[in-house]
C-alpha cells in the first residue's frame, strides 16, 4: 500500500477510534504532506486551541516521517484551520522583520517546531535578515536580526 494511502486509512481508524465522521484528505505538496481533514466532526479536532489537531500532527509524523525520503512533514489541518493559523504567523513574520531592520533584533515565541519552521521560511525571503532558534525546550523563542 502507497505511503498516502496508508496515512489515510490510519486517520480514518483514528477518527472514528475518537467517534468522529469525518473525511480524510491526503495531498503531497513540494512542502510537505497534508493531510486535510473535513466533514461533520472536523469542528471537534478545533476545540481547546486546537490541541487535538496538533497531537494528531505529532503522532503522524512520528509514525510516517520515516518513510518519507526527503526531508518533509506531514501538516494535518481541519476545516482550514491551520492554513488560516499559517498566514497569520506568516503576517507576524513580515511585521516582526520589518521592526527588526528599524530597531533591532525581535522575538517571536514560545513556538513549537512546526511554527518555528513557519517563521525561519518566512525569514529566508529577505536576504537582509537572519533568525534562529534559542532555548532547549521543545518550545522556542526564534530571534529575527539583521545580518552582519
Amino acid at each position: 500500500m502507497e505511503l498516502q494511502e496508508r496515512v489515510r486509512e490510519f486517520m480514518r481508524q483514528t477518527m472514528t477510534a475518537m467517534g468522529l465522521t469525518v473525511d480524510v484528505e491526503v495531498k503531497d505538496n513540494p512542502d510537505g504532506i497534508r493531510v486535510e481533514i473535513s466533514g461533520e466532526g472536523a469542528e471537534q479536532l478545533l476545540r481547546r486551541r486546537a490541541e487535538a489537531l496538533d497531537a494528531l500532527q505529532l503522532i503522524v509524523n512520528t509514525a510516517f516521517r520515516r518513510h518519507l525520503d526527503d526531508d518533509r512533514s506531514f501538516v494535518v489541518d481541519s476545516l482550514d484551520y491551520r492554513k488560516g493559523k499559517d498566514e497569520e504567523l506568516r503576517q507576524m513574520a513580515r511585521f516582526m522583520m520589518e521592526k527588526a531592520k528599524m530597531s533591532g533584533p525581535q522575538e517571536m515565541g514560545p513556538l513549537n517546531p512546526y511554527a518555528r519552521r513557519l517563521v525561519h521560511l518566512t525569514v529566508a525571503e529577505d536576504p537582509t535578515l537572519s533568525s534562529e532558534s534559542i532555548g532547549d525546550a521543545h518550545l522556542k523563542t526564534v530571534i529575527i536580526s539583521v545580518r552582519r
